[in-house]
């Protein structure tokens, strides 16, 4: 099982396990919140969460139109 511990303050801490449900991240583009299927993401390329971006369905439609990508 994978989780996310955060400190809270001296007394306090959260643990949230890391599901298929519950990745999200911010799209590059328009800063909508994308929900991250982290399997899917680890299946072309090494997976790098700090120097990966995932953008929303309409900001990868709109590169797609203009044959770009988001480096």
């Amino acid at each position: 099982m994978f989780y996310i511990k955060e400190r809270i303050n001296d007394a306090m801490e959260v643990t949230v396990e890391i599901n298929d449900e519950n990745v999200f991240c911010t799209c590059p583009e328009c800063g909508d919140e994308v929900q991250v299927d982290l399997e899917a993401l680890s299946k072309d390329e090494p997976l790098d969460l700090f120097g990966m971006a995932v953008c929303c369905a309409e900001c990868s439609r709109k590169m797609l139109r203009k044959g770009e990508r988001f480096e």
